[in-house]
C-alpha cells in the first residue's frame, strides 16, 4: 500500500489547472514516457528539472546594450511605425532613454493589441536579445513587456526546461509552481547526522532550489541541493537491491558439495591450463554452492578472458552434486555457440546435455522436455526460451546467465523459480566501472576475469577516414591472398534496424564486386539457419569477409579471424567498439582492427576512438566512457531494461552511492522489515523513486 501522503503526487496531471484532455498527451509525452502506461503524474513533473537559464538582470542603457546577448532595458515608447496596408514588412516601435534610439520589432501582430502594450509617451521594460542593424539596436518580438511596477515583481532568472512540441518552458514553470502546491509535507528519511555533515537541503528545499536557480545551471559546480536528491536516489535503489537479495537468500538452501571427478575429466580434456584468474573464479563457485544461503554469484571478464570455461566449470559441479545446470544466452547464435564449446568437454566428462531455443518444435522438443523433468539431461543450454512456459526441472541446482545486463533483474529471478533455491551465476563481457557495479549489481558478489588465456595476440587498432575506402579494400584484397579472415561491421543508423541491414547490404555488394564470391553477410532479420550457414561459411573458409552489423558483437568466436573493420566507428559506443574488436585476437595469430570514421569528428567521437588506439584494457575503457557519457547509457540502459537515473549521475556520485550502499545494509541490518520510524520514511522514499519492488518483497516475506 502506498502511503497516503503520497496521493497528491501520484495524481495525473490532468488535475492540474491548465491541463485537460486535449493537452495531456503532450504532458505524457513530455514527463511521463518512462511510467508505465504512459501517463504522467504530479511527480514526475517535480522531477523534470531545468537544464539552462535565461537570465534578466542585465539592465544596460540602450546606448551600452550588448549585441547578441539577452537584455531588460526600461525605455520610452515615442512612436508606433505600422506597415503599409498590404505589405509584409514588420511593424516597428521607436522608443528611448538618454543614450539612443532603439527599435522593436513584430512581424505579423494585431496593431491594436501593441497600441494598448506600448502607450505613446510611457515607459516600459522591454526584455530579450539585442541585435545591433545600422548602428542601431533592435529587439524583435520581446520576451516580455512590462510596467516598472510589474517588472519589480517578475524574476528576473527564469529556468529554462527541456521542451516537446506544443509545450513552452514557461508553460512548464507555471505548472511546476502549481505542483509544488501539492507537494505535501514529507517525512525526512535520511540520518540527521549524515545530512548536517553533508550540509544537504530537506527534500522539498532541495527541489525547490533545483526548480528557481539563481544563476547559471553548472553540472560540474558544488550544488549541496542536486547531491541531496541524488543521494535519495540512490539510497532508494541500493536498498532495493539490498532486499532484492534478502528475498533471493530467504528460502533455505540444500548445500551442494562437488565431489571434482567431473570437473578433473573436464581439466584433462583441455588443451590449455586455465588461468589463475579462471580458476579463483571456479573456486568461488565451488564454495558458494556449498553454502546453505544460495549463490548470487556475477562473473565479469574482458572480451576474450574465458568466461566459457568457467560456466562450464560450474555447470559441471552442479551436475556433480546430484542436480541440473542451465545455461541461458542472449541470442539463438551465442546459445548454439555456447552449445558447441560445451560438447567435447561434457562428453569427455559423461555430461548429458541438450539445447533449447526457439527452433527446438514438435517431437524434439517435447524429448528434451520429458528429459529435464525426468533428469535424464545434465545441462540445459538455450535462450529466455528456457524459463518461458512448460519447462521444468528435475532439480535446477544452478542457472548460468550469461551477457546478464540484456536480461534484467526480473527474467533472471524467472529462471531461478524453475528450482528449488536455485544458485545463480550471471556472466558479462562488458567490463563495468566499478560504480556502475554496485549500481547495477548491487545484489551480487563479483568476480572478475582480469587475464587474458595464454597466446593471446595483443590487437593493434589504427584509425582511417572513409575518404580513403579505396585504399582500404585494396589492403584488404591482399589480406585475403594471404589467407586472412576479416569482419566488417556496418554501421549503427539512428537505432532502425531496417536502415542497419540496408547499409550493411549495400557494403556487402560494394565489396563483392571488389573482392568477388569471398564476401558473406550476417544480420539480425536473417533467419536463424541463415545466420548459422552464414557463420559456418565463415568459419571454415568458404567466405573470407564476413560483413555484419552488430549481431556478432557479442560471443562470436571465430579463431582464425585476425582483421575487424568498423565502418562509421563515430556512431558506436565506446563498450560497443570494445566488444567488437574482442572478436578478434583470439587465435595466435597477430590481429588488427581498424576504426574507419567519416569526419570532421566532435569533440567526444575524437577523444572515444582516441581512447580505442590507446588501450586494449577493457575496464580502462569503461571507466573512460563513464566519464564521456556521464553513465546514463554505458550499459545500454534503455535497451536492456536497467533503472536508468533521474538526477544521480554515477560519473559525478559515486562517493554518494558507496555510502547509499553502506547506509542500505545498515539500514536492513538493524530494522529488515523497515517499520521503525526511519523505516517508515524510507518506504516513502522507495515509492517516491519507483523502487516499491522492495517494499513488496518485505510484505512478502
Amino acid at each position: 500500500m502506498r502511503p497516503e501522503i503520497l496521493t497528491p503526487l501520484f495524481a495525473g496531471l490532468k488535475g492540474l489547472p491548465g491541463i485537460g484532455p486535449k493537452t495531456a498527451p503532450l504532458w505524457n509525452r513530455l514527463v511521463g514516457a518512462d511510467i508505465a502506461g504512459g501517463e504522467a503524474r504530479v511527480l514526475d513533473l517535480l522531477f523534470h528539472l531545468p537544464v539552462s537559464v535565461i537570465d534578466r538582470r542585465r539592465t544596460p542603457k540602450i546606448g551600452e546594450a550588448p549585441d547578441g546577448e539577452i537584455a531588460s532595458i526600461l525605455v520610452t515608447v515615442a512612436q508606433h511605425r505600422p506597415p503599409p496596408r498590404g505589405s509584409r514588412a514588420p511593424y516597428k516601435i521607436v522608443a528611448f532613454d538618454d543614450t539612443g534610439d532603439m527599435t522593436i520589432v513584430y512581424f505579423s501582430p494585431r496593431a491594436d493589441w501593441l497600441a494598448k502594450l506600448f502607450p505613446e509617451g510611457e515607459k516600459r521594460w522591454v526584455s530579450g536579445r539585442i541585435e545591433w542593424f545600422n548602428r542601431s539596436p533592435q529587439m524583435v518580438h520581446p520576451d516580455i513587456v512590462a510596467t516598472e511596477a510589474e517588472f519589480a515583481t517578475l524574476p528576473l532568472v527564469e529556468p529554462v526546461y527541456p521542451q516537446t512540441e506544443g509545450i513552452s518552458s514557461r508553460q512548464i514553470a507555471k505548472q511546476v509552481a502549481h505542483a509544488f502546491e501539492r507537494l505535501p509535507h514529507l517525512p525526512e528519511w535520511q540520518d540527521g547526522d549524515w545530512l548536517a555533515k553533508q550540509r544537504f537541503p530537506d527534500f522539498s528545499s532541495a527541489l525547490a532550489t533545483l526548480h528557481h536557480p539563481e544563476g547559471a545551471i553548472d553540472d560540474e559546480a558544488p550544488s549541496p541541493a542536486r547531491d541531496r536528491l541524488a543521494y535519495d536516489e540512490l539510497l532508494a535503489q541500493q536498498l532495493t537491491l539490498a532486499l532484492v537479495r534478502a528475498d533471493a537468500r530467504r528460502l533455505p538452501k540444500e548445500p551442494r558439495i562437488a565431489t571434482g571427478v567431473l570437473t578433473d575429466r573436464i581439466r584433462d580434456a583441455l588443451p590449455f591450463e586455465p588461468t589463475g584468474a579462471q580458476e579463483a573464479a571456479i573456486a568461488d563457485i565451488r564454495a558458494d554452492l556449498a553454502r546453505p544461503d544460495r549463490m548470487l554469484r556475477l562473473l565479469q571478464g574482458d572480451v576474450g578472458a574465458g568466461k566459457t570455461l568457467v560456466a562450464v566449470m560450474a555447470a559441471a559441479m552442479a551436475v556433480e552434486t546430484g542436480g541440473q545446470a542451465a545455461i541461458m544466452a542472449p541470442t539463438d547464435l551465442l546459445a548454439r555457440q555456447h552449445a558447441r564449446s560445451l560438447a567435447p568437454l561434457a562428453e569427455a566428462a559423461g555430461i548429458r546435455w541438450a539445447i533449447l531455443t526457439a527452433r527446438e518444435k514438435g517431437k524434439e522438443r517435447e524429448a528434451i522436455l520429458e528429459g529435464l523433468a525426468a533428469g535424464t539431461i545434465d545441462v540445459l543450454i538455450g535462450t529466455h526460451a528456457l524459463f518461458q512456459g512448460p519447462v521444468e526441472f528435475a532439480d535446477l541446482a544452478l542457472a548460468v546467465v550469461d551477457e546478464q545486463h540484456r536480461f534484467g533483474v526480473h527474467q533472471r529471478l524467472a529462471l531461478t523459480s524453475k528450482g528449488r533455491s536455485t544458485d545463480l551465476l550471471v556472466m558479462t563481457a562488458t567490463p563495468i566501472p566499478r560504480t556502475l557495479m554496485m549500481s547495477f549489481f548491487g545484489d551480487l558478489d563479483v568476480s572478475r576475469l582480469m587475464e587474458k588465456p595464454a597466446g593471446r595476440q595483443p590487437i593493434a587498432t589504427r584509425l582511417a577516414s572513409s575518404e580513403r575506402m579505396g585504399e582500404i579494400v585494396e589492403s584488404l584484397s591482399r589480406a585475403i591472398a594471404n589467407g586472412q579472415k576479416i569482419y566488417w561491421i556496418c554501421p549503427l543508423v539512428e537505432e532502425s534496424e531496417v536502415s542497419d541491414l540496408a547499409a550493411a547490404s549495400e557494403r556487402f555488394e560494394d565489396l563483392t564486386r571488389a573482392l568477388g564470391p569471398v564476401v558473406g553477410l550476417v544480420h539480425g532479420r536473417m533467419k536463424a539457419d541463415e545466420k548459422d550457414a552464414a557463420m559456418r561459411a565463415f568459419k571454415e573458409g568458404d567466405t573470407r569477409l564476413l560483413v555484419a552489423t552488430t549481431v556478432v558483437e557479442v560471443g562470436v568466436d571465430v579463431p582464425d579471424a585476425t582483421i575487424m573493420v568498423i565502418e562509421h566507428a563515430e556512431r558506436f559506443g565506446l563498450a560497443q567498439l570494445h566488444q567488437l574488436r574482442g572478436r578478434v585476437g583470439r587465435g595466435s595469430e597477430a590481429s588488427s582492427c581498424l576504426l574507419v570514421y567519416k569526419g570532421p569528428l566532435g569533440e567526444t567521437a575524437k577523444a572515444r576512438l582516441e581512447i580505442m588506439r590507446s588501450t586494449d584494457d577493457g575496464f580502462v575503457i569503461a571507466e573512460e566512457d563513464l566519464k564521456l557519457r556521464g553513465g546514463g547509457d554505458v550499459l545500454g540502459t534503455r535497451q536492456s531494461g536497467l533503472p536508468g537515473f533521474r538526477i544521480a549521475r554515477l560519473d559525478r556520485h559515486g562517493d554518494l552511492l558507496e555510502a547509499a550502499r553502506d547506509d542500505a545494509r545498515l539500514v536492513l541490518s538493524r530494522d529488515p522489515t523497515l517499520r521503525s520510524p526511519r523505516g517508515e520514511a524510507l518506504r516513502v522514499l522507495l515509492h517516491l523513486f519507483d523502487q516499491d519492488r522492495g517494499i513488496r518483497l518485505v510484505e512478502a516475506g
